[in-house]
């Protein structure tokens, strides 16, 4: 097996390079420069803008879709903004008018009525002063000319009465009504605006006519003034960014369908109880480019018509998870590093080897060899992580032992909960990784494989099986407890077949009891094909299991060992149990990711069908095994040499370990 390159290897590499810190390295100011293993992306976001394309970015989280629709704003070709002011219709007020000016002219239309109300009210003010003042000399002067000190009474509700009427013939208030509203404002020279939808629900994204709980009489307020604008209104000449597009109501979607379409959309009230509902505004620009995001599920719960307005009128584009590891793209990962140390701006710069650190992190969660992740979000929470730790130590750099103390405790959670499940086997002594027993495998299982993480957490996974007389007259049965999901419970089955056909014996007669121990949360997935055909096998034959073995694979019907996903967390489990040998496919072999302490630790079995499986994991003290593996052996080579006569040109005699 190929050695892995080591950090301080890296290390060395880094210096070569002039890279001492990311002090050294240079950070682009344009966002669009900044992403990280998304050329194609790049390419296509970068066209898009131009000709003002929807695009729809479908990739796993943390791969760059929010910082790539955050960069098509930066690029998108200068044009002059507009505001959109919202005035009352004095032929039907339900029906407020809309206005498109210039930017940075709503607010001077605004500033301007303003002032003339001050004015106005100034001027109302001094009218209204005077005339109480001439209703107080007239009412004194006909008290003091009649001397009847009755005129008082009669001569103050006089002048409260002229309050009243001043009050309520104001003129200003009927002014100040028909002010108009601004909704959306932007200065001149402003850059195309970035909208984040994310999560809105209708009313923030499509505009909302704010409830009137009086809707009559002088404490009316008036429909313009309720009128709020949605996201895609505030993204007018910009871009308006929906990531988890497949959250949005199919009503939403096909509103924004309707606004993507006609490039303007009215605003109206989205709650049928409320005064809004009543209100519907003249038709408001909103002419923007959309950039939805989400994953693979994404696509299927979108709205067909929205995604055939996106290919028609934009580009489909798939993130990548995975970048090949060259020299070039090392050097990439070196400039992430100084970005994300510049976007944070509380922690140190990363000195050589905490980079080297960084950069062989983003190998191991690749899960393959020759390639680097492109999960850069959670390389990106490791980088603050080991910042945090090196600030407080009042550091001036960060050093790889900041940065692999920060992997300590900056786990995951599920191999929080891995590692705390493993305590606690411990503990009950569920982990038995000596001697051998019937009937009994140690697996290997991933927790947290259906979270979206790129770090997964291994686990060993006991298998036993029983065989027992069968219930039925008809026919055995393959019993498999452990709560089981759909995908492992085809495994089972896919198994069965297998044992039919290399046991000796009719198993028809027989029930085939196989559980999983310890699984609360269920079992899903086919990685414990060769865990259960071995421990189904060995309790027919009667064959101890050598417990110091655990193993992962899928089988196929025919026996052949398929690979699976997350390997090194599986070996890193199996490590931590403390087992001597661990069978994984041989297509796997080139995922193995460990350092070179583990390596010395535990003995790598890659194996391509079930009898090299049986071979290592049945105990060599058992007097049966020779026979049985034997037979095994002659079943397999038939095959394989019938397979040959039947397909001399498409057979290939068995390759070399990958590299």
């Amino acid at each position: 097996m190929e050695k892995i390159e080591s950090v301080k290897s890296l290390s060395d590499w880094l210096k070569r390079k002039g890279i001492k810190s990311t002090k050294d390295v240079s950070v682009p100011e344009k966002l669009i420069d900044q992403v990280i293993g998304q050329d194609e992306a790049v390419r296509i976001i970068r066209k898009a803008a131009q000709q003002k394309r929807h695009v729809l970015l479908i990739g796993d989280p943390g791969t760059g879709k929010s910082m790539l629709a955050q960069a098509m704003s930066e690029l998108l070709p200068d044009e002059e903004l507009e505001d959109i002011l919202v005035y009352p219709n004095p032929d039907d007020p339900h029906q407020p008018k809309i206005r498109v000016v210039p930017a940075g002219k709503g607010k001077e239309i605004i500033k301007a009525k303003e002032e003339e109300l001050k004015e106005l009210r100034e001027k109302e003010g001094a009218f209204r002063k005077f005339m109480l003042i001439f209703l107080f000399v007239l009412v004194f002067g006909v008290v003091l000319y009649t001397q009847n000190f009755t005129y008082i009474f009669w001569g103050i509700l006089l002048i409260l009465a002229g309050a009243l009427v001043f009050r309520f013939i104001s003129i200003t208030d009927k002014f100040e009504k028909e002010i108009p509203k601004l909704l959306v404002s932007h200065t001149p020279g402003e850059k195309p605006p970035f909208v984040d939808a994310t999560g809105a629900i209708s009313g923030a994204l499509l505009g909302d006519v704010r409830h009137d709980p009086y809707q009559s009489g002088d404490m009316v307020t008036p429909a313009h003034e309720r009128v709020e604008p949605g996201s895609i209104h505030r993204a007018h000449k910009g871009v308006l960014f929906i990531d988890e597009i497949n959250l949005l109501r199919p009503e939403s979607q096909q509103s924004l369908l309707t606004a993507m379409q006609e490039k303007k959309y009215s605003i109206t009230g989205q709650s049928e109880r409320s005064a809004g509902s009543l209100v519907k505004t003249e038709p408001v620009p909103c002419d923007f480019v959309l950039v939805a995001a989400g994953n693979l599920d994404s696509v299927e719960r979108m709205h067909p018509a929205l995604r055939s307005r996106v290919r028609g009128y934009g580009y489909e584009v798939y993130m990548n998870t995975l970048m090949d590891d060259t020299e070039e793209n090392r050097m990439k990962l070196v400039r992430f590093v100084a970005q994300e140390v510049k976007k944070d701006k509380k922690i140190p710069h990363f000195r050589y080897d905490a980079i080297a650190e960084i950069i062989r992190e983003a190998q191991r969660r690749a899960g393959t060899r020759g390639k680097l992740s492109l999960r850069l979000r959670e390389l990106g929470g490791l980088v603050r992580a080991a910042g945090d730790v090196a600030r407080e130590k009042n550091k001036r750099l960060v050093t790889r032992r900041d940065v692999v103390e920060a992997k300590t405790f900056a786990k995951p959670l599920e191999q929080q909960v891995a590692e705390r499940l493993v305590k606690k086997k411990w503990e009950y002594n569920d982990v038995i990784n000596s001697g051998a027993i019937v009937g009994s495998v140690n697996g290997l299982a991933i927790l947290g494989a259906d979270t979206g993480m790129s770090e997964y957490a291994g686990l060993v996974l006991r298998v036993v099986a029983e065989v027992t007389p069968a219930q039925s007259r008809d026919e055995g049965r393959i019993i498999a407890t452990g709560k089981l999901g759909e995908i492992a419970k085809e495994a089972v089955q896919n198994v069965s077949a297998l044992i039919k056909k290399i046991s000796g014996e009719d198993i028809k007669n027989y029930d085939i009891h196989i559980q999983f121990i310890g699984t609360y949360e269920g079992v899903e997935g086919d990685s414990a094909s060769i865990s259960i055909a071995t421990a189904v096998v060995s309790a027919l034959e009667a064959i101890e299991v050598d417990m110091s073995v655990a193993m992962t694979g899928s089988l196929s019907v025919r026996g052949e060992v398929l690979p699976v996903g997350g390997i090194t967390p599986k070996i890193e489990a199996a490590i931590a149990a403390g087992m001597k040998k661990v069978i994984i496919p041989w297509g796997n072999l080139k995922d193995v990711l460990l350092d070179e302490e583990s390596e010395k630790k535990i003995e790598i079995v890659p194996v391509r069908n079930l009898k090299e499986v049986l071979e290592v994991a049945l105990s060599s003290l058992s007097k049966k095994k020779k026979v049985f593996i034997e037979k095994m052996a002659k079943i397999f080579d038939s095959e394989i040499k019938e397979d040959m006569r039947r397909f001399p040109d498409i057979i290939d005699s068995p390759q070399p370990a990958p590299s």
